[in-house]
């Protein structure tokens, strides 16, 4: 990847409809980055081991969640870091303890909802099944059933003739899918499907943290293929980047004068409340474990600490042309003109003017374009795990992303080139 974005890289876009669709649950999209990190040369460490201070490229996962970094020759052990963050789960429905359910004659899967997803995206689109098997031996096992399995229909029309004046869905009745026919429901039916598919026995799964997906694949849209129409670009669009990005820069042969991070959380869609979210200890146990392992001090583990920067990448709204009354009147990002920052003296965002510079610096170097994000003062404004991470760990955050559409809708839609306008940015962010 180039740290001048004057011209659209295709293969970049390309690259990332390869990332979404090998992702379809926030352990795939781990996998899937670790994968290249590995390629890149990074090599896994695990949190229960000793860790040295060895020069290259690192990485721990922790169930849905990776932290990466690299350190170059020549790193003090109070070398600041350059942090990019995101988040790798979606808004979708998740399997429940007791799967197997039905009525009527049709056998049905119990799903809840997680996170905040537009319900009626999900109606009548054909989905898979993916996630975590938990064995006995206390090993995971991932499987991906990506082809059309279940479906939540709707209610004809001529059943309810005020749908399309206001369509209500109640969330635990009319959200179950149906995956086939019988008025049999046996239990353990789901899982011994599932262990098949993964080539397991069944008996040996004694856990599991499964969701469904829309098996529709990515696609260019429009005259021009100047959009993407995906599913989960909030936010395995900036995962990627964010991978993109760091491995970029492990492999320049140019050492930069900070340590780079990756860092991807699981459960922003609901908080980030959990061991593997951004509200967990995980990102500052790794930085400061990195800090004493190259022989560091409390102090050098404050010095670091203060010359940090994190950006914080998620998506966010680009105005919408059928309700551009919903937008602030005076911010109205659009698609593909670069990332977006987004800003909200309230601090449901973390960017203040001294971070808006940094992000500036960053894309001026990349010559890259970018945008300015702020709700209409009338709407509530979304948040990100860069409140958090600044609150938590008194790093200095600043929150960007790229523009998108129907956010949180089973497939959502951003301009084709703004993945690689980001990804170049945080390259020279990094750098």
């Amino acid at each position: 990847m180039s740290s001048s974005a004057t011209r659209f890289d295709r293969g970049h876009t390309d690259d990332l409809i390869t990332f979404l669709t090998a992702s379809p649950t926030p352990y795939h999209a781990v996998a899937t980055a670790a994968g290249r990190l590995e390629e890149a040369g990074f090599r896994q460490v695990e949190e229960t081991a000793a860790w040295d201070g060895t020069t290259g490229g690192k990485y721990v996962v922790r169930g849905g969640a990776i932290v990466a970094w690299y350190v170059p020759e020549g790193a003090s052990a109070h070398t600041p870091y350059r942090i990019v963050g995101a988040h790798t789960d979606s808004p979708t429905l998740r399997v429940k303890p007791h799967p197997d359910s039905g009525a009527h004659g049709w056998r049905q899967v119990a799903v809840e909802i997680y996170g905040g997803p537009l319900l009626n995206s999900w109606l009548d689109r054909d989905l898979g099944i993916a996630g975590r098997l938990s064995l006995r031996d206390g090993t995971h096992r991932l499987v991906n059933v990506d082809r059309p399995l279940l479906r939540v229909p709707q209610l004809a029309i001529h059943l309810d003739r005020g749908a399309n004046d206001g369509l209500k869905l109640d969330r635990q009745r009319h959200m179950q899918p149906v995956w086939g026919l019988g008025d049999d429901v046996r239990e353990g039916d789901l899982i011994r499907f599932l262990a098949d598919e993964a080539g397991l026995d069944a008996e040996d799964v004694t856990g599991w943290d499964l969701m469904v997906h829309p098996v529709e694949a990515p696609a260019y849209l429009g005259r021009d293929r100047e959009l993407l129409a995906a599913p989960r670009l909030d936010n395995l669009l900036s995962v990627h980047a964010c991978t993109a990005a760091l491995t970029a820069v492990a492999t320049a042969g140019r050492p930069p004068a900070y340590i780079p991070v990756m860092a991807a959380f699981d459960h922003e869609e609901n908080g980030s409340e959990s061991d593997t979210g951004a509200q967990g200890p995980l990102l500052g146990t790794v930085l400061e474990r990195s800090v004493y392992a190259r022989g560091g001090t409390y102090e050098d583990r404050a010095r670091a600490f203060a010359g940090t920067v994190c950006l914080s990448s998620d998506v966010g709204h680009a105005v919408h042309p059928n309700y551009a009354e919903r937008h602030d009147p005076t911010h109205h990002p659009r698609p593909n003109g670069g990332p977006i920052l987004k800003v909200n003296v309230n601090q449901r965002y973390a960017t203040d003017g001294t971070g808006r510079a940094v992000f500036a610096a960053a894309c001026e170097a990349a010559g890259v374009p970018w945008q300015s994000f702020v709700s209409n003062n009338d709407m509530p404004c979304g948040t990100t795990i860069g409140p958090i991470t600044a609150a938590r760990h008194g790093i200095r955050t600043v929150d960007i992303g790229v523009a998108c559409l129907s956010m949180h809708s089973a497939r959502e839609l951003c301009g084709a080139h703004d993945p690689y306008l980001l990804a170049n940015a945080l390259v020279a962010f990094l750098k």
